[in-house]
């Protein structure tokens, strides 16, 4: 079926089951689907869809963009960029006299300093930024979670991986993807959850994620937003 509303047109399937209210669910091509009871009246879906027709546009748009993969950013003024899970403009500022290129959270925007105005200047300066957040991040995560451990880790250390958000290695030593800094706090919470009970168990079996579980019961939605938004977890 077809609706147009507000001058935009969508697409949606509709379904109709033995169920008490209407619902609205978009898989992860951005299809829309509507799920009502039968006998349900096409108004009411109608009604519905006009309700939500931000939302449903903002998370069909996310998903295509999703598949389309990660965006080749432009280093100029308002580019955003990924940050505790909130997108902040960037605020790009020549100045010959600082000691070092560098990027500062103030209020709503990123601001990155840097001597010369080249791209990969900008580039750096960012990933210094997210490297460092992610430290701090990270060690307070590990701090707050150690309670249910036994074991601490030997090391802490950040890395640029291409493959993994987080590792633990038999000698305990815990790294962990800059990137992270990207992801929301409860998302780091579990990552560093995850890799500190490789502490207690190396592999990936039943008695390891029954103590990720315990520790932190919603986890699948943690790893859920990990799998829908890091193709914009980048620079």
């Amino acid at each position: 079926m077809i609706h147009t509303y507000l001058g935009e047109t969508i697409r949606f399937d509709i379904k109709y089951k033995n169920r008490t209210s209407i619902g609205i669910s978009i898989d992860s091509y951005g299809n829309i689907e509507v799920l009502a009871p039968k006998k349900t009246p096409n108004e009411s879906v109608f009604r519905l869809l006009e309700v939500n027709w931000d939302l449903i546009h903002k998370k069909v748009n996310e998903m295509k963009d999703r598949l389309n993969g990660p965006q080749e950013k432009v280093y100029e003024d308002n580019e955003s960029f990924l940050y505790l899970g909130k997108s902040y403009p960037i605020k790009i500022i020549q100045d010959i006299d600082i000691t070092q290129d560098h990027a500062l959270l103030k209020g709503e925007k990123l601001y990155v300093y840097v001597k010369q105005r080249e791209d990969e200047r900008y580039k750096q300066a960012l990933k210094r930024f997210y490297y460092q957040q992610c430290k701090l991040l990270v060690d307070k995560s590990i701090s707050s979670y150690q309670s249910n451990f036994k074991t601490k880790p030997r090391s802490i250390r950040i890395s640029d991986s291409k493959n993994t958000w987080g590792t633990c290695d038999a000698k305990l030593q815990l790294t962990f993807n800059w990137r992270l800094a990207m992801a929301p706090h409860d998302v780091i919470d579990y990552v560093v959850v995850h890799e500190m009970c490789h502490m207690v168990h190396l592999n990936h079996d039943r008695s390891f994620w029954r103590l990720v579980g315990k520790i932190m019961p919603d986890y699948k939605e943690k790893e859920k937003w990990l799998t829908l938004s890091n193709w914009k977890m980048t620079l």
